[in-house]
């Protein structure tokens, strides 16, 4: 027979928060990474085309007008596909994600250590339990907009990269005086 208590629940309930901040903590690094290496990348043509453009001033010559247009126009579409594909935004919802999933594992964590210390009674744990899941929906209920698809295979990674659900032992380091009940 299936069994589970409210402590249980609050703790399924914040093992998925604590997975998704991470997925979205780990997707904006991530991404950060790769927009800052395409603004990179876009400097160092500019500087190129830049290059070449004051090599044609001082030694007339086709090929230098040539190379700064080539290298210009890789430049803009580095750019152009850096537009499409929302490097920038995807690094802000990733970012904003993450916090708001942050302030949702204190919370968890809070309500959790809360119970542990018998400082709230019966009626008290169910009723934050729903805020905490209303909260929880709340964030998710604003979308992301960018890039729906990504997003939901990154709320669904687990803690580890081992593609393993989260466990007990992870969850008890989060809030070590949190005891599985029962």
């Amino acid at each position: 027979m299936f069994s589970l208590s409210v402590v249980d629940h609050l703790r399924l309930d914040f093992r998925l928060v604590v997975q998704n901040y991470t997925a979205h903590a780990r997707a904006a690094e991530r991404l950060s990474v790769t927009a800052f290496k395409i603004k990179i990348a876009i400097v160092a043509f500019l500087a190129l085309a830049t290059g070449s453009i004051m090599l044609s001033l001082v030694r007339p010559g086709r090929e230098y007008q040539v190379a700064a247009a080539v290298v210009a126009a890789l430049a803009l579409a580095i750019q152009v596909g850096a537009i499409a594909f929302g490097a920038e935004a995807r690094v802000h919802f990733h970012r904003l994600f993450a916090q708001r999933l942050w302030l949702m594992c204190e919370r968890y964590r809070s309500l959790l250590t809360e119970i542990q210390d018998s400082l709230v009674d019966n009626a008290a744990i169910l009723h934050r339990r729903d805020v905490l899941t209303r909260q929880v929906h709340a964030i998710y209920e604003q979308g992301f907009p960018v890039d729906q698809r990504a997003y939901e295979g990154m709320r669904q990674l687990s803690l580890e990269d081992t593609g393993d659900p989260i466990t007990d032992a992870q969850i008890d380091r989060l809030i070590p005086v949190a005891r599985r009940a029962g």
